[in-house]
C-alpha cells in the first residue's frame, strides 16, 4: 500500500451522485471541494437524468465553467448484465457488490488505479456516479479500493 510522506495530509478521494441535484449545486460542490478531476465511474454516461450530466456535455461543463478535467471510466463502471440484475431486484445488493468485486479483479483493478490515478494531495479527485446516496453505489465500491490502495486516504461523500 501506498502511504502519504511524513507531515503531509492524507489524500482525499470525492464522490458525488448528480441525481437530485442542479446544475448550480453540483458545480458548487465540487468548486467548494477544490476538485481537479471527475471520474465518470457510470456505465451509461450519456443517458442520465440530470441534462447537465450527460457525458459529451458534462465534459465541455466542467472544463469551461470550474476548469475540471474529465474522465469516463469504464473500467471502474460495473458490467452491464449485474447492473441489470441489480437494478431491477433479480439481485441483492451485497450479491451485486460481489458481482463487482469479481469484476474489479477480472480487470485488474488495483494495477489500474495505480497506473492511472495518484495519491498526490493536490490532485482532487471526485468519483462520479447517478445515485443519490453512495450507500448502494459502485462509487462507494470504487472509493474503497481507493483508499485501500493509498492507504490512509480518506473518502469524502459530496
Amino acid at each position: 500500500m501506498i502511504r502519504a510522506k511524513k507531515n503531509q495530509q492524507p489524500a482525499k478521494i470525492f464522490t458525488v451522485g448528480v441525481a437530485k441535484k442542479g446544475a448550480e449545486n453540483f458545480f458548487e460542490l465540487l468548486e467548494l471541494h477544490q476538485i481537479t478531476n471527475v471520474i465518470d465511474v457510470r456505465l451509461y454516461g450519456n443517458t442520465q437524468f440530470a441534462g447537465f450530466a450527460k457525458a459529451p456535455d458534462l465534459k465541455f461543463f466542467l472544463s469551461r465553467i470550474s476548469r475540471i478535467e474529465y474522465k469516463n471510466d469504464l473500467k471502474l463502471a460495473p458490467e452491464e448484465n449485474s447492473l441489470k440484475l441489480y437494478q431491477q431486484k433479480i439481485i441483492s445488493w451485497e450479491e451485486y457488490a460481489a458481482e463487482f468485486e469479481r469484476q474489479f479483479k477480472e480487470r485488474r483493478g488495483v494495477q489500474h488505479i495505480l497506473q492511472n490515478y495518484s495519491d498526490s494531495p493536490e490532485i482532487r479527485q471526485c468519483l462520479l456516479c447517478t445515485e443519490v446516496s453512495p450507500q448502494n453505489c459502485q462509487r462507494r465500491l470504487v472509493a474503497e479500493k481507493f483508499a485501500q490502495i493509498f492507504d490512509g486516504m480518506e473518502i469524502v461523500h459530496l
